[in-house]
């Protein structure tokens, strides 16, 4: 589901802001962005995300603002010596010669840093912050999800309707399929043949017995309504019953003898589609 949060905060040492945004998405795949500084903690931040969320695309990112001019600064020489050596390769290799920024090399990530600043309380102070970031997140998503469950429910009405028309429908169907064949019999009765006309029942009673689809559709229908109260992230169960959903209306549309019971179950199928594309924004 989309959602988006952000959460900023003033320290004495800094500003901190969490960007929190998420797309539909079948998996959970995750992006951080994170200064620096604050690298050593992206592990535990990707834990605390991933307890969060469980299914879409998320992209997080921590902007960090220092409250002065760092006082104490280091360079690391082994990183800077290897990025001018790079550079200089790389120049080589295109036959020129390599015009260095200096200003641009201090800028590359972990070149310069800062000796003298502990940062164990800011890497908690992140972590206390993503835990509000993600709770206001989590209300974002919740009212989206508040919206699918809403237009997801008029479908299920929807599916409840027409298989009640089905339903409705199949003694005038099984009736008239009746008469049509007590019309080919007496055509025949002159010679009939037991054996054939067994079998012809037979075929014709197999054909319309969707009693049972309209059962398990029935039935599907009523999971689906469970899964909404349920306790558990509801996606993966939602897509499973979207299948099951789909094969009773294939079959009954197969089994279809009568053109309104047909336009029903092709109903019923655009129906399903609709929910399918919808339950794949559900956690």
């Amino acid at each position: 589901m989309t959602g988006f949060a952000r959460r900023e905060r003033q320290f004495p040492w800094g500003l901190l802001a969490w960007e929190l945004k998420t797309v539909n998405h079948r998996f959970l795949e995750m992006g951080c962005r994170l200064p620096e500084e604050f690298r050593v903690g992206e592990a535990e931040f990707r834990q605390a995300i991933a307890a969060s969320v469980r299914r879409g695309k998320v992209e997080c990112s921590l902007h960090f603002r220092p409250a002065a001019v760092l006082s104490s600064l280091e360079v690391d020489a082994e990183l800077l010596g290897s990025l001018t050596l790079r550079a200089q390769q790389i120049a080589a290799s295109a036959g020129m010669t390599a015009r260095i920024d200096v200003l641009e090399l201090l800028r590359w990530p972990g070149v310069i840093r800062d000796a003298s600043r502990d940062h164990t309380p800011m890497i908690a102070a992140a972590h206390g912050l993503l835990a509000d970031a993600l709770t206001e997140l989590a209300r974002s998503r919740d009212s989206e999800g508040g919206r699918l469950r809403d237009a997801l429910e008029q479908r299920c009405a929807g599916l409840v309707e027409f298989a009640a028309r089905v339903t409705e429908r199949l003694p005038q169907v099984r009736s008239r399929m009746r008469a049509k064949l007590l019309e080919r019999i007496a055509q025949l009765v002159s010679d009939v043949d037991h054996e054939r006309l067994e079998q012809e029942l037979a075929i014709l009673a197999q054909r319309l017995d969707v009693d049972e689809e309209i059962d398990r559709l029935r039935g599907h229908v009523t999971e689906v309504r469970k899964t909404f109260d349920g306790p558990e992230a509801a996606g993966r169960r939602l897509d499973f019953l979207m299948q099951e959903l789909n094969r009773e209306a294939n079959t009954l549309s197969s089994k279809s003898q009568d053109i309104e019971t047909t336009r029903a179950a092709v109903d019923m199928k655009v129906l399903i589609e609709q929910m399918r594309e919808q339950v794949q924004n559900i956690e």
